[in-house]
């Protein structure tokens, strides 16, 4: 994984962000990892992606907490934040990816409208990180093969955000494309 101590500084945000419940700058981390999923269009950032987004609308909402399977749940997927970043911490790319199936797997453990509920923040966390890859110019047959969505799905989404209707060919003004670039090389 290239993006790996990138990666890690993300999560470690993550994991602060969680401590102060604060939804808003978990989703501001995962848009921050979504520039660097369009570029290297590396799976495991992808999934990453997913996970920290659906985290911040997990926590934003408060309704799925009166559900008994929820405190063991969150319990689970906190426990998987943290070993993500003692896989990073190590360079241990099999137990990273590890981990990420474990949270998958923790979803597909549950019952009933808790369930329902979490695979729907999941679906449309995938359909919202595939829009933001989409507007990164990557074709959307790519970024739905990539986020395992329909390319309909995307689409649709697209449409209704009016990402499709940006005009790419506008450029950046000078300062804002220097401010970019310092950025990226000052995040590694």
């Amino acid at each position: 994984m290239k993006e790996r101590l990138h990666i890690l500084k993300i999560l470690k945000g993550v994991k602060i962000a969680l401590k102060n419940r604060d939804y808003i700058k978990i989703k501001n981390l995962s848009n921050h990892l979504i520039h660097h999923s369009s570029i290297h269009q590396d799976p495991d950032i992808i999934s990453v992606t997913i996970i920290i987004y659906a985290l911040s609308k997990l926590i934003e909402r408060e309704d799925y907490k009166n559900y008994p399977e929820w405190p063991n749940f969150y319990k689970q997927y906190i426990k998987c934040i943290d070993n993500l970043i003692r896989a990073l911490e190590k360079d241990n790319l099999e137990m990273f990816r590890n981990e990420i199936k474990l949270i998958r797997n923790s979803i597909q453990k549950l019952s009933g409208k808790l369930k329902i509920y979490i695979d729907n923040v999941f679906r449309k966390a995938k359909v919202n990180k595939a829009s933001r890859i989409y507007e990164h110019g990557i074709s959307m047959e790519k970024t739905a093969e990539i986020l395992g969505i329909s390319i309909w799905e995307l689409a649709e989404y697209a449409g209704q955000t009016r990402i499709g209707d940006i005009n790419l060919s506008i450029t950046l003004h000078i300062k804002q494309r220097i401010k970019t670039v310092e950025e990226i090389f000052n995040d590694e």
